[in-house]
């Protein structure tokens, strides 16, 4: 089975935008790696990454699932494969956390919480150093004093500078963020 990747980032940046084409690069080397890709499924990063990941040679119908704000199925960019119109507005944020990484790209507001909820959830979370937004502000850096995972004493909110870093990061760590939340402890 395909582990999800997601891909977290601004719904509103311009097509000529770094974060956009940092989106699209990353988008199209999720699925290369043999990945599936998530998002919230609207414009902006979202459709970036969609567009690159429908780009790869390796990409195949049911690859990129749209993890919508709204019950409108209408509101999916036109990139996406699987449809999910969730109506939980950006409570939705946590499902696309929820993957076995994910990826910020800049962000606003809600990429923030992404990040957050990822690193609550266990999640490898990997940032872009070089887009704007959150994830610049971030990378590299632990989220709080958690101890996640003993045996990765490396573990934080990776930066990275390109899709190819990203993608190596995934790689490399995926199998070994195995840990899936299972409620508030003291210890989480």
């Amino acid at each position: 089975m395909k582990k999800i990747i997601a891909v977290a980032g601004n719904a509103a940046v311009p097509e000529d935008s770094v974060n956009y084409k940092l989106a699209f690069d990353t988008g199209k080397a999720i699925i290369d790696n043999g990945y599936r890709l998530q998002c919230g499924g609207l414009d902006g990063v979202m459709k970036a990454a969609c567009m690159g990941a429908r780009s790869s040679e390796k990409y195949t119908e049911g690859d990129i699932i749209g993890l919508l704000p709204s019950f409108d199925p209408g509101t999916a960019n036109e990139y996406v494969d699987i449809i999910i119109p969730t109506g939980l507005d950006v409570f939705r944020n946590v499902i696309v956390a929820s993957a076995s990484a994910v990826i910020a790209v800049g962000g606003g507001a809600g990429t923030l919480s992404e990040i957050a909820n990822a690193w609550a959830l266990q999640r490898l979370v990997i940032g872009y150093r070089n887009a704007e937004g959150w994830s610049a502000e971030l990378a590299d850096r632990r989220l709080d004093s958690r101890n996640r995972y003993p045996d990765i004493p490396e573990d934080r909110f990776y930066g990275v500078n390109s899709a190819e870093e990203a993608l190596a990061l995934v790689n490399k760590y995926v199998q070994r963020y195995d840990r899936y939340h299972k409620g508030i402890t003291p210890n989480a």
